[in-house]
């Protein structure tokens, strides 16, 4: 028995050499359930790219961003909040994902640990307030 690294359990399953389970831990006892849907343990976990779920293609996006007007631009500080458009008419659902998608496009360092938002009108632009590493913007 294993833990730990899910991409590696996932492919396991897959090619028959182990199977998935799952414990949810309880305070006198704890619940093991066997994951049998191998593919939406993928996409929930980001091995398996799910448009559905997270709103973005799979592709280059169309981004504009600027410096939040509002936030507090503490030049010491290496986060810097930030409001970006995605020109391509693809929505941020998953934040995880976007920053995966956004290092690999641009080298930015989105912060996924602190909250972010979204505003905008139905059938209109939609911006998407959250935090990047100063450093890594370009």
């Amino acid at each position: 028995m294993t833990h730990g690294d899910q991409r590696a359990a996932y492919e396991r399953a897959v090619a028959g050499k182990s199977r998935l389970f799952a414990v949810w831990p309880g305070q006198w006892s704890s619940d093991l359930f066997e994951i049998d849907d191998l593919d939406e343990f993928a996409k929930a976990l980001g091995i398996k790219h799910d448009e559905e779920r997270t709103g973005l293609k799979d592709h280059i996006h169309e981004v504009e961003w600027t410096k939040d007007p509002y936030g507090d631009d503490n030049l010491r500080s290496q986060y810097l909040g930030i409001d970006v458009i995605l020109a391509c008419g693809c929505s941020i659902n998953d934040l995880r994902t976007f920053a995966v998608q956004m290092k690999e496009q641009r080298g930015w360092v989105i912060a996924t640990s602190g909250g972010w938002s979204k505003r905008g009108r139905p059938n209109g632009t939609t911006t998407y307030s959250l935090r990047a590493r100063r450093k890594s913007l370009t």
